[in-house]
């Protein structure tokens, strides 16, 4: 689903959401809409326009075992109270905003040699 161009990966896919608009073709602004984007975001992670193209780009394979690994870092960073942590991994590292529950870009383990990380608060190994 896409929500504000956030992307989320469902059974390996990315999707589209329709947005609501009026007749003016503003966007319709609901009121319980901070509740459904919790709500949404407690189902999965969720990837931005930017970590979906570095995946592809990367060569990064995406299966629902990674998906599961992933979602428990950050389940387990969120409990430390992180807020942006960096997720390494075998297959690369994530670099996730905890609160959006959003992964907002990757990188490769070949692209990892002498790169730095910046603004980011926390660390998790998988």
């Amino acid at each position: 689903m896409e929500m504000n161009g956030v992307q989320r990966i469902e059974s390996g896919r990315i999707g589209a959401v329709q947005n609501d608009t009026n007749t003016a073709g503003s966007q319709v602004v609901q009121p319980a809409f901070e509740r459904l984007l919790q709500e949404r975001a407690r189902d999965g992670l969720n990837f931005s326009k930017h970590a979906a193209k570095r995946m592809n780009e990367r060569g990064i394979t995406f299966d629902s075992q990674l998906m599961s690994d992933l979602e428990h870092a950050v389940d387990g960073a969120r409990k430390k109270g992180a807020k942006d942590v960096a997720v390494i991994g075998a297959q690369g590292v994530f670099i996730v905003n905890v609160p959006n529950n959003t992964v907002v870009t990757t990188m490769s383990q070949s692209d990892m040699r002498e790169r730095v990380f910046t603004n980011i608060d926390s660390a998790v190994i998988m």
